[in-house]
């Protein structure tokens, strides 16, 4: 059934959010009755529906909606404020459960790329409704209005719900997903010690929230700077949601990492696999062309320039969003949106045989003797389920362990800067060198 608001006076001014899911598609069963209920948005009048349905199957216009405390809920936004109902003889019966995904920093450019792939289906797929939770700051709370509007005339049929707000508690209520996209830049002077304290602070609140109201499964990725460490935070503060669930966002360095391998090979970069990015987010990270392979073939044994993979290939991945920035004066935004929807997709899609992909996770119980307690870098396999197992049949030499070894220091260092963040005790910050990533500025 086709449902059409028809408004005098057109309004994308935003309502408080009446009902706590504007749509529940299950695959199995839906409502046993229809019902198309209009809530009336601020200086609109005379709204009536139109429905391809006989008279007699549409029930008579709900009550009007009782007045909503603004602290206790998000507010949906325009045509989100709709509540469908369908028959279960009407049920889109391909449709799964909706879903909820929150983002924070909803009114930046990495968002701007990103949710419209997500609302298109793209990342979820062609069957999946969601519904979209958008977290701003009271600056961003216009630009958020903008997103949601350009959300609306996009027309995407498995956006069944947008809620933007400032306060993690309302934004991230019942979320399944979280991706934390919104951090501070670093300021001019300032040391990459006083980033971490700067948007830790950030990660804190962000983790108590996922914790008090998040679904106890949620998936969390971390995209803010100095991602690693700001997930370690955020994990911290979230103890009743598995370590297990966060990630910090290195799937760009890996995707990198893959395009460099093609082009020296000249193959198409859908040649190169099981390519791992270990350990920090930050010029420390590590490529490892050791395990990874062309045409199923070791790169060492393809890419013959040992020079080359040890010294330019590392290098490049390392400071290429510096390159990238230097000649289009903006940082990789739509490339970062790219990873993070290939991250997800590497998480409800099962793992190719043999293959794998690289996410920063949490280290306690890892079988490749690195410290425990700190997010990290690692290859990781899924069944398509969410979840994930490290791989085990991983080879070392002591190139890789070298360096390894070097961003877990790095790592080590980021963590005891942050103690007073992650309930660890006093902070001490002796990093060892600033290995800013240019994106932090």
């Amino acid at each position: 059934m086709a449902a059409v608001a028809e408004l005098s006076t057109p309004s994308y001014t935003k309502t408080h959010l009446v009902h706590s899911s504007q749509l529940s598609f299950s695959s199995t069963h839906l409502h046993s009755h229809r019902r198309v209920a209009f809530r009336p948005l601020p200086r609109t009048q005379n709204a009536r529906i139109s429905c391809s349905v006989a008279p007699n199957q549409v029930q008579a216009p709900a009550a009007p909606p009782q007045t909503v405390d603004p602290k206790t809920k998000t507010e949906c936004f325009g045509v989100f404020c709709l509540t469908y109902d369908l028959k279960a003889e009407e049920e889109t019966k391909s449709w799964k459960k909706l879903i909820n995904i929150a983002v924070s920093g909803a009114a930046g450019m990495i968002s701007n790329h990103l949710l419209f792939k997500l609302a298109s289906g793209e990342v979820f797929g062609p069957d999946q409704p969601i519904a979209l939770k958008l977290l701003g700051s009271e600056r961003s709370l216009q630009a958020l209005e903008g997103v949601a509007m350009e959300l609306e005339d996009s027309l995407f049929p498995l956006l069944r719900e947008v809620s933007i707000g400032i306060d993690p508690y309302e934004v991230f209520q019942d979320a399944g997903w979280a991706l934390l996209i919104g951090a501070k830049p670093r300021g001019p002077g300032m040391e990459r010690a006083g980033l971490l304290d700067l948007n830790g602070q950030i990660f804190v609140e962000q983790g108590k929230a996922l914790n008090a109201v998040a679904s106890r499964n949620v998936k969390v990725i971390v995209v803010g700077n100095p991602c690693n460490t700001n997930a370690l935070i955020c994990l911290k503060n979230a103890p009743n949601i598995p370590a297990k669930n966060f990630h910090a966002l290195t799937r760009l360095d890996e995707n990198r990492a893959k395009c460099q391998l093609a082009l020296k090979a000249g193959v198409f970069y859908d040649k190169v696999s099981n390519m791992t990015i270990w350990g920090n987010h930050s010029t420390t990270q590590v490529p490892d062309f050791l395990n990874a392979r062309i045409d199923g073939l070791p790169v060492k044994e393809v890419i013959k320039d040992k020079k080359w993979l040890e010294e330019e290939f590392t290098e490049s991945i390392q400071k290429r969003g510096g390159v990238l920035i230097q000649k289009w004066g903006r940082s990789s935004a739509a490339s970062t949106a790219v990873s993070i929807a290939d991250a997800i997709k590497s998480l409800i899609t099962p793992t190719p045989e043999g293959d794998w992909f690289s996410s920063g996770v949490y280290t306690t119980g890892n079988p490749y003797g690195i410290a425990e307690d700190i997010v990290f870098s690692m290859p990781c396999r899924s069944k398509g389920d969410g979840d994930y197992e490290l791989v085990k049949d991983i080879q070392f030499d002591d190139y890789l362990l070298k360096r390894i070894k070097k961003t877990e220091a790095e790592l080590l260092a980021e963590k005891r800067c942050v103690g007073h963040l992650t309930g660890q005790g006093i902070p001490v910050c002796d990093l060892p060198e600033d290995t800013m990533l240019p994106g932090e500025m």
